[in-house]
């Protein structure tokens, strides 16, 4: 049995085998072109002396244009203002007064997420990034969560090991603006 008989019977390379066999040098699945190529099929490196001529320049004046298209490296810190549009608020409390603390995330932003598992079934909020008394901050967060539900208990687990709080359920909101009241 030859190879173009073995890619005619298997499914889908039937009509890469009719391409091969009509045009062997076109780089082309289906109609694509060098999608699935390999560094094989590319153009080999040329001498030298056929590309074009670079200057390093160490400070143009035109550098300034490149910059401002840069990201920056380190998210900057942002401006201070009373509010801000989008109702983010800045980290105010230090924890020295309740035992705990909460660190913002590299965004600036508040790290309470919700993790979905069993197709969306079981939902976990997870509180992260604590330092300090990790009991008292559960304790808490507890309290807020149960009156988020009326009363009803709630089932909390904390890792102290990674500074982290799973709470059963999805209060990724109340929670954040909790935290944002304390100054978190």
């Amino acid at each position: 049995m030859s190879a173009t008989t073995i890619l005619r019977h298997s499914r889908g390379l039937c009509q890469f085998a009719k391409l091969a066999q009509a045009t062997p040098s076109v780089r082309s699945f289906h109609g694509q072109p060098a999608l699935w190529s390999s560094f094989r099929s590319s153009q080999p490196v040329q001498p030298i002396e056929q590309y074009p001529e670079i200057e390093v320049v160490q400070n143009p004046p035109e550098w300034k244009y490149v910059e401002r298209l840069l990201p920056p490296k380190t998210v900057p810190k942002p401006l201070a203002k009373n509010e801000y549009p989008s109702g983010w608020q800045p980290q105010k409390a230090d924890g020295t007064e309740l035992g705990y603390f909460v660190a913002r995330t590299k965004n600036h932003m508040v790290p309470v997420y919700l993790n979905t598992t069993f197709r969306g079934q079981r939902r976990l909020t997870v509180v992260r990034r604590i330092q300090g008394d990790i009991w008292a901050l559960e304790r808490d967060l507890r309290s807020v969560v149960e009156q988020a539900r009326n009363g009803k208990l709630c089932a909390t687990r904390v890792n102290e090991l990674s500074g982290q709080i799973y709470i059963h359920g999805d209060y990724v909101d109340v929670l954040r603006e909790h935290l944002k009241a304390k100054g978190f």
